[in-house]
């Protein structure tokens, strides 16, 4: 990845990934989790598979299509996956977010072992500012309790899926051309979601306009561009940092879901984006 594109990988990924998860939340409106998964990774294979012949990318062999396999599976089965039901289950927004948002501290105490990579005491401090950052924004908009067991272990799923995931991808990932490893990775999203929307849901769906507007942003804005720039800036740099991206997600979430969904922003959300943003910006120094 060229230096201009990785500077402004941060600033795309955010919007893309952050805009998703209202948008999911509006898909699992037509169609079960399995469903909708399922659908955004076969058409997503359906769209790359055209591409191989005109663009003849080099395809990774070996211990290389193992490592990318595992990747898509951790976030694409495990991550997603696991999220969509905690939803399904009647697991809050905010629920779901705070659980996720502990990523970037579990990312920076597994990393100096794993990869290692060390965690200075200023980005410790950016850490912790942006965990704060991200609970009050979640906390100003919804309530967390009486959530259904469940779905909680389901969101605590998911935030191992994507820990590991990033963890993976740093020591054991190498540069592969993005139409290749996106194959990989959607073809294994599919092997295990469509037996699993064929088996739970019977892969109904409302075929509505608005279903097919969700699908094409999931598959063009979150599978195909912010994914591959997520695990090419985690290939660059260091995880930790990169993870502390994920404190902004929930607050940029609550932003897009503010038109999307109707739900308000309060003038404390506001504050805790701040400080999420600010959290970010020491930890990635």
């Amino acid at each position: 990845m060229s230096r201009p594109l990785l500077l402004a990988a941060p600033f795309v990924f955010l919007l893309l990934w952050s805009a998703g998860f209202a948008i999911a939340k509006i898909g699992l409106l037509h169609a079960g989790p399995f469903t909708l998964l399922a659908l955004r990774y076969l058409i997503a294979v359906l769209v790359l598979v055209p591409l191989v012949p005109i663009l003849r990318p080099a395809f990774p062999r070996g211990r290389a299509a193992w490592d990318i396999a595992i990747t898509g599976f951790l976030i694409q089965v495990a991550y997603f996956g696991l999220c969509y039901i905690a939803f399904k289950t009647g697991v809050s927004a905010g629920g779901v977010a705070i659980i996720v948002c502990l990523q970037p501290i579990l990312v920076s105490l597994i990393a100096p072992w794993m990869v290692g990579e060390s965690v200075s005491r200023a980005r410790w401090l950016g850490l912790a500012l942006g965990l704060t950052g991200a609970v009050t924004v979640i906390l100003a908009r919804s309530g967390i309790s009486h959530e259904p067991t469940l779905g909680l272990l389901c969101a605590v799923g998911g935030l191992i899926g994507m820990t590991a995931a990033t963890l993976y991808e740093k020591r054991y990932g190498v540069s592969t051309h993005p139409v290749p490893a996106n194959l990989i990775q959607y073809a294994v999203g599919a092997v295990f979601t469509l037996p699993l929307a064929l088996a739970t849901e019977g892969m109904q769906a409302d075929w509505s306009p608005e279903l097919f507007a969700v699908l094409a942003y999931l598959i063009i804005g979150n599978s195909l561009v912010a994914i591959t720039l997520l695990l090419a800036m985690i290939r660059a740099g260091e995880v930790a940092r990169v993870s502390a991206l994920f404190y902004l997600v929930p607050p940029l979430s609550a932003l897009f879901a503010w038109p999307l969904l109707g739900e308000a922003m309060p003038p404390l959300a506001w504050a805790g984006m701040a400080l999420a943003g600010l959290g970010v910006i020491l930890a990635r120094r």
